[in-house]
């Protein structure tokens, strides 16, 4: 496995210099950001990240709008409280993708949202105090209690939430591939523990975020 420089040198090569990587580069939140999130704005960023997986990512979001105003602003309360009667209402919603599973997971993934709020006082707090170097053990979180979370969508959803981690796109893959991290695209624990342990020694060797190495090891293929 090459160390974290060297894949920077990749990367700056194949991008045209080391400024273009950093203009590339994507960052986490602070701990206090995060912990000062709505809880909503989770619900929210779940539920896009859940509609827009498989689909056309510039249609929900033109659509988004109408999101906001059928699930009434993705009040965790109100859609947890979702009935039969709402559901009906909702696969008849033209001002939202009618996709009847989908629904079902904004109601799913408030009565998830709201169990982390009963044990961590927050989920925001939940999120905030999740330590970095097991970021495969929150996407297992999300994949087991969320709805619909498991694979991209979930590690979609905690990048676009500012939460420190990867995306195990094909380009990040392939890179661990290259590196003899794995073999395949990760699927079994050892897999991922293998990954998880790859992106440790890489912050460590460089004192940046697992959200940066990710996108610098997709940068080094792309």
């Amino acid at each position: 496995m090459r160390s974290f420089d060297e894949i920077w040198k990749i990367a700056a090569a194949r991008k045209g210099g080391d400024a273009a990587v950093e203009a590339a580069l994507q960052f986490p939140k602070t701990k206090g950001e995060i912990a000062a999130t709505p809880d909503d704005h989770f619900l929210a960023l779940m539920t896009r990240c859940i509609f827009q997986s498989g689909f056309n990512w510039k249609v929900v979001e033109a659509m988004w709008p109408g999101f906001e105003a059928a699930f009434d602003g993705f009040d965790i309360g109100r859609c947890t409280m979702l009935h039969d009667e709402d559901f009906e209402r909702l696969v008849s919603d033209t001002r939202i993708v009618r996709h009847g599973q989908k629904i079902r997971s904004v109601q799913e993934n408030a009565v998830f949202l709201s169990e982390l709020a009963r044990e961590h006082g927050s989920a925001a707090q939940f999120f905030a105090d999740w330590p970095a170097d097991d970021m495969v053990g929150l996407m297992e979180i999300l994949k087991k209690r969320g709805s619909r979370l498991g694979g991209n969508t979930g590690q979609y959803f905690l990048r676009f939430a500012g939460i420190d981690g990867f995306i195990l796109s094909q380009s990040v893959v392939n890179r661990l591939i290259t590196e003899g991290v794995v073999d395949k695209a990760p699927s079994s624990a050892k897999e991922k523990a293998a990954v998880q342990a790859a992106f440790n020694a890489w912050r460590v060797q460089s004192g940046r975020s697992l959200t940066e190495i990710s996108r610098v090891l997709g940068i080094s293929i792309d």
